[in-house]
């Protein structure tokens, strides 16, 4: 007669540990998915950071969940010098999270990561002050964080949102939105799902507005020159836009 694993390990500890292991697998997982770069399953495990980063926060939370703080920040401490990225043992990370490259990714004690997140270098997941209690970021299911971005104090972050390399986030976030800019600000995509890879469709409202801006500027240019050629009764003089090449290749990111 077969016996259940359970019955040797108890019943609770044996969930515990495939619970665990499924979670690892989902990680394992989110590595091919979301890394065009991964080519074998040898080459995740033994040369991805994120991974290794993760796994032993999965053990070192377990530990910090049983009260067990000195060690659990003591496995958080190694993992850190391991692999540049330092992730508080009482943070609560979903599964299914990737941290691509990770160099620099900090997350904080009470943060939240909903599952199959994706997350690129660093990133802080920070707190603004030293009260006790929730002081870091929620975020939600599908959530990218594009590269040195900042997300900080106690706030929620939607489902399905990405945020724009660099961008600071200091207030909450609704599901399905973009967030770009310092401070950041939130662009709509009118419910279009983007590929989380596609960071050059990240939308640009600074170079919107100068746009509008210089739509406006044109238009008053133009009435402007139409008034002083009725008033004199000589044709309009035609307008030069100020649109010029030199603008619009700010505004198309030439040479940043």
């Amino acid at each position: 007669m077969r016996v259940h694993p359970g019955y040797y390990l108890g019943e609770a500890v044996y969930k515990a540990l495939v619970h665990f292991g499924a979670t690892i697998r989902d990680d394992f997982r989110a590595a091919f998915e979301k890394d065009p770069a991964a080519r074998s399953w040898l080459e995740v495990v033994t040369c991805y950071p994120g991974l290794h980063a993760i796994a032993v926060h999965r053990v070192a939370h377990l530990l910090y969940q049983r009260r067990l703080f000195w060690l659990a920040r003591l496995l958080s401490h190694l993992a850190r010098w391991l692999t540049g990225i330092e992730i508080h043992p009482g943070a609560t990370i979903g599964p299914g999270i990737f941290i691509d490259h990770g160099m620099g990714v900090v997350i904080g004690e009470t943060a939240i990561v909903g599952r199959d997140a994706l997350i690129y270098q660093g990133v802080t997941l920070g707190g603004t002050g030293k009260q006790k209690g929730k002081r870091h970021p929620t975020l939600g299911n599908d959530v990218v964080v594009g590269a040195g971005a900042k997300v900080l104090g106690d706030i929620e972050v939607g489902d399905n949102t990405r945020i724009g390399a660099g961008s600071v986030v200091l207030r909450s976030v609704p599901s399905d939105c973009t967030v770009v800019g310092v401070p950041g600000r939130v662009v709509y995509q009118a419910g279009e799902r983007i590929d989380p890879l596609a960071h050059g469709q990240v939308p640009d409202p600074l170079a919107d507005v100068i746009r509008t801006l210089v739509r406006r500027i044109d238009e008053l240019e133009t009435e402007i020159q139409q008034l002083r050629g009725d008033k004199d009764g000589t044709p309009a003089a035609p307008v030069c836009s100020i649109q010029s090449r030199v603008l619009e290749d700010f505004l198309h990111g030439t040479g940043i």
